[in-house]
């Protein structure tokens, strides 16, 4: 088993040649967790990952060694602290002795002290686990195994005697049976080894023991399905005591937990009946939500009312897509999931969203796009669908993959938009001696002219005809740079046969005559 230890030292040189000298003990499991040059640092990283042994200078700068010491304490009372200060003084090791200090050496450290230090701190590690471990074995296993296959009987049948008698104390004093479920822990685990997954559900076990030890929640086991089960013999505030195990648990792991709990039992019928409420309610989270506790579930289970016009919903989150209208998507799967008729199950969920991309699916082929192809999907039935656990997770994950879809369709489309517009010009540009229609353009590229005048509109900021204009006038400007053209000449090349029409929409473009323009231009 991995025992981590925590170096701190502000003076570089000195915590290298500390964590060189620790790397080469002869200690199995042992691991270097971190390097840090101050107390702050240190502390960090005790909020991140528990720490088995600390090895800190004393004297360092705004913190020293024995306050981080006894703040180290406050987050975990059992990390075993050695001190190695360049500075002999008896208050230095009378306070070392109040902090209950494993050991401290003086600067320069010899190697082969440091090393029986090192030796004996993995030891007292490896003694206060076999301690821990045999407070959690309360329960002898055989009567766990017994107890929670009693659990699982579809109806409390009557205990056998050794069972009957374990159970007593806890009717006795009143017990609630909760179920402490980690929340996405396969998903977060998936890309992890054997002996990384074997790891992690030890520290989770052992951070939850610890936890309830401390809190005297009362006596927890390994459940089936990785869960865990607690009886709970706290007193009215058990459920509080669980939101901040829950909150606790948050703050040390990058996952959470939801746990269900059921009443309290003064009888083996009670105690079964609340083992039974406490899975129900865990089998809600789906609906309710996780990182909480669940209980009560007959009053918080929504009921399905109403109806919903599923395919309407669909074909308006479609135009929302093909419109980029990211609020108007979220309002359509707020619809299709909204609480008083979301799907109950994760099989409902799925047939659900199969049923809808398939839809978008078809829809998007008519307008020659693919939706797998566009969302980089491997298989038509994504399986990602199956690991969120919540149906808020599956929501949040459809919502970000059709905003995503929605926006590569813009793109994509403005893209297009962007070439279709400058082909256009160039098709105009090229015709300019002759009077160019939107009708003409529209049937040369396959639009309608309603649509090809829309998409002028959007993309330039101009109707085709003020578009039209605007490039006769440019081209004319260019034209009039020539000295050798005379104006009727350039009216005519750009489409104009009257040149008094041409003056007049030339002045009312540009301000000026085309005399007045060649005057200005010194042409």
């Amino acid at each position: 088993m991995t025992i981590n230890i925590l170096l701190v030292d502000d003076e570089a040189i000195d915590l290298e040649w500390l964590r060189v000298r620790v790397e080469a003990a002869q200690c199995p499991g042992l691991r270097v967790a971190g390097t840090v040059k101050s107390g702050f640092a240190a502390l960090a990283c005790m909020k991140e990952e528990r720490i088995d042994i600390v090895l800190s200078d004393i004297r360092m700068p705004i913190m020293s060694g024995f306050e981080f010491a006894r703040k180290a304490k406050e987050i975990n009372p059992e990390v075993r602290i050695a001190f190695i200060s360049g500075h002999e003084d008896f208050s230095y090791a009378k306070e070392a002795i109040q902090l209950e200090a494993y050991d401290y050496l003086l600067k320069p450290v010899d190697d082969d002290e440091l090393a029986t230090m090192i030796e004996g701190l993995c030891a007292k590690v490896e003694e206060d686990r076999r301690h821990r471990s045999s407070l959690s074995e309360a329960l002898p296993y055989v009567q766990r195994e017994l107890l929670l296959r009693w659990f699982q009987e579809a109806s409390p049948v009557t205990a056998e005697e050794r069972l009957a008698e374990y159970m007593a104390p806890f009717i006795e004093k009143g017990t609630a049976v909760a179920l402490i479920d980690a929340d996405d822990l396969e998903r977060y685990s998936k890309e992890m080894t054997v002996e990384e997954r074997r790891a992690l559900w030890t520290s989770v076990e052992q951070h939850l023991m610890d936890s309830v030890r401390t809190k005297g929640l009362g006596n927890l086991m390994n459940g089936f399905a990785n869960r865990f089960v607690l009886l709970a013999t706290g007193g009215v505030g058990i459920g509080q005591e669980l939101e901040e195990l829950i909150r606790a648990f948050g703050e040390r792991f990058p996952f959470t937990l939801t746990v269900g709990l059921g009443d309290r039992a003064y009888s083996q019928d009670e105690l079964h009946y609340s083992y039974r409420q406490a899975e129900m309610a865990l089998s809600i989270k789906w609906v309710l939500g996780k990182n909480r506790v669940i209980r009560d579930i007959t009053s918080q289970q929504p009921v399905k009312s109403g109806t919903v016009h599923i395919e309407r919903i669909f074909e308006e989150v479609l135009q929302a897509i093909l419109d980029y209208d990211l609020v108007k998507i979220d309002d359509g799967l707020t619809a299709i999931f909204r609480p008083d008729y979301a799907p109950h199950r994760k099989s409902e969920a799925y047939d659900l969203i199969i049923r809808m991309t398939s839809k978008l699916h078809g829809d998007l082929q008519q307008l020659n796009e693919n939706l797998y192809e566009l969302l980089n999907w491997e298989s038509h039935q994504p399986d990602v669908l199956f690991e969120f656990e919540t149906m808020n997770d599956i929501v949040s994950w459809l919502r970000r993959r059709l905003f995503e879809l929605s926006e590569l369709l813009f793109v994509k489309r403005r893209k297009h938009d962007r070439k279709l517009i400058a082909d256009i010009r160039s098709y105009v540009g090229e015709r300019l001696d002759n009077k160019v229609t939107l009708k003409e353009v529209a049937a040369k590229f396959d639009f309608t002219p309603n649509y090809l005048g829309h998409l002028f509109k959007a993309e330039t900021g101009m109707g085709f005809s003020d578009f039209m204009n605007d490039v006769r006038m440019k081209r004319a400007c260019e034209l009039l740079d020539d000295p050798r053209l005379k104006v009727y000449e350039i009216a005519d090349r750009i489409g104009y046969k009257n040149v008094i029409y041409f003056n007049r929409s030339f002045k009312q473009a540009t301000g000026m005559t085309p005399r007045e323009y060649r005057k200005k231009n010194k042409i």
